[in-house]
């Protein structure tokens, strides 16, 4: 493993078999699982993925070098079912080529290598002979821990120091390259890294600023998320266990299929078109009720609207299935994209280039949809089609191909399984309809009935919403709702549904208890 990853340094750092046999479970993984990972360890899910792999590799290579004492061939075997599912894994990924199996086959063949030299030295160390090749006519031996019958007896001559010491240096020589493997790998990885080349960026003023925050837009309620989101607090929901390092000197666009011409975009080219800065609050659509994966940002980018029609979409075309660098797969309604909101193909997020986990260097922004229809990081493919004609990543997998967000609500104060003093307390959240704006908020303690909350201001109806509202606490153990109306006049449904197949439903509810 440690040398896997030293040559998928010096070649593709996505190429490591831990990171293709990831990458390959994450695409494999069922849905009920998927959802549970996400709810039960949030933003660490690919960590606890990438934990899991390495602890399954420990105890299979525990098994196999057993196995190896025992008999060589086996444990050989055994390696070429590591090899083979490295192999496997590498080459279904979508950008795939000839140069992926290289750090796997590189990393096989120094197990091999190491596996014949330890097994050698441990059976000379023990004074005992290394197991024999298995006869190739033989029926193979059931895997045991019990002395192999047919092996030679051991040598009565005691293993001596120098023995020892050979084990010693052979154990020692694989830890140690094993380490300078895996560091050195990621050292090598890391000379992709796009840091310098995002600090260095400067954006021209945009020719459509932001409109200016109206007084009020944030309560600053202690607890209530604020109105932006900072960068490095905003969630983060992808499929990728290496975030892609993309060089905007070398990034293109390239938007093809049902147009009348191909157009291609360099980034240069991109920040030479009149920006665009709006706040847009996005959404994941794997958020439960009450759920984290929802924030607001400002953004800057270039009209996507405007670009698409560059290419002139023929009749007939609905779909925009937007691929990202990495071959993830977005299906994006045409017809939502050229509706008049501000649809961006985005590369600043509140003042500053986009951060590397958040798409840069260019990522698009549908404001009303949910991301996995429309927030497609590290884009660098449009093609325009239709939506019968080919199936995006999660539509595959049975999400909804056209997933417009839901209106909900949150309570962010007080927490769930808060305690507060009796009298007049701060019940607040926040609530989103984007691109149809939030009307009102009501609140309700115990099934009682609903009171109006007070909206704080926005700017515009692609944003979230903050809202309080004065409780009068009595003693005792309470439940509170809240419910959200749009203002197109939809209310919240009460109906509890699970995200799968367009989003979570229901009223948002925290327990609390009153002190006396």
């Amino acid at each position: 493993m440690g040398v896997a990853q030293l040559v998928a340094g010096f070649t593709i750092p996505a190429s490591s078999p831990v990171l293709a046999v990831g990458q390959a479970a994450i695409d494999l993984t069922p849905q009920p699982v998927k959802d549970f990972a996400i709810s039960a360890f949030g933003a660490d899910d690919k960590n606890v993925l990438l934990g899991g792999i390495l602890v399954v590799l420990a105890v299979f290579a525990a098994l196999i070098g057993t196995l190896a004492v025992r008999r060589l061939r086996a444990g050989l075997a055994g390696l070429g079912v590591f090899a083979c599912v490295g192999l496997a894994a590498a080459l279904s990924r979508p950008d795939a080529n000839a140069e992926w199996v290289v750090p796997t086959l590189a990393g096989a063949a120094a197990g091999a290598f190491a596996m014949v030299r330890l097994t050698r030295a441990a059976a000379a160390m023990t004074g005992r002979p290394a197991a024999p090749p298995a006869d190739p006519d033989a029926p193979a031996p059931v895997f045991t821990l019990l002395p192999n019958p047919d092996a030679p007896p051991p040598s009565d001559r005691k293993p001596g120091g120098q023995e020892r010491r050979r084990f010693l240096v052979a154990s020692g020589l694989a830890v140690a390259t094993t380490a300078i493997g895996t560091v050195g790998g990621r050292e090598l990885a890391e000379r992709y890294n796009v840091a310098k080349a995002r600090a260095a960026l400067r954006f021209p003023a945009p020719a459509v600023p932001a409109p200016p925050l109206p007084p009020g837009a944030d309560l600053r309620i202690p607890g209530l998320s604020s109105f932006i989101t900072q960068n490095d607090k905003f969630y983060r929901v992808d499929t990728a266990l290496l975030l892609p390092e993309v060089d905007p000197a070398t990034w293109q666009l390239r938007i093809h299929g049902m147009v009348r011409r191909e157009v291609r975009l360099t980034f240069g080219q991109l920040l030479k078109r009149p920006l665009i800065e709006d706040y847009v609050t996005l959404t994941c659509v794997s958020d439960p009720v009450s759920g984290p994966y929802v924030g607001n940002a400002k953004w800057l980018g270039a009209s996507l609207a405007a670009l698409i029609r560059s290419a002139g979409p023929l009749a007939g075309a609905d779909q925009l299935l937007c691929t990202s660098v990495d071959g993830f797969t977005c299906g994006t309604p045409l017809q939502v994209v050229l509706d008049g909101r501000d649809a961006l193909l985005a590369v600043a997020m509140n003042g500053t280039a986009l951060p590397i986990a958040h798409g840069f260097p260019a990522r698009m922004v549908v404001p009303g949809l949910y991301g996995y229809v429309s927030a497609t990081k590290w884009v660098t493919d449009i093609e325009v089609t239709t939506f019968a004609a080919a199936s995006a990543y999660w539509a595959v997998r049975g999400w909804a191909q056209q997933a417009p967000i839901k209106t909900e609500s949150r309570i962010d104060v007080p927490g769930s399984g808060a305690s507060v003093p009796a009298g007049r307390t701060q019940v607040a959240g926040v609530a989103w309809a984007q691109h149809k704006g939030v009307a009102a908020v009501e609140v309700r303690a115990d099934g009682g009935p609903w009171q109006q909350a007070r909206l704080a201001a926005v700017p515009d109806i692609d944003t979230w919403r903050q809202w309080v509202w004065k409780w009068d606490a009595s003693p005792g153990s309470h439940t509170l709702e809240a419910r959200a109306t749009d203002a197109t006049g939809y209310t919240q449904t009460a109906v509890q549904d699970q995200p799968v197949p367009n989003g979570a439903s229901g009223y948002p509810s925290v327990s609390v208890t009153v002190r006396g």
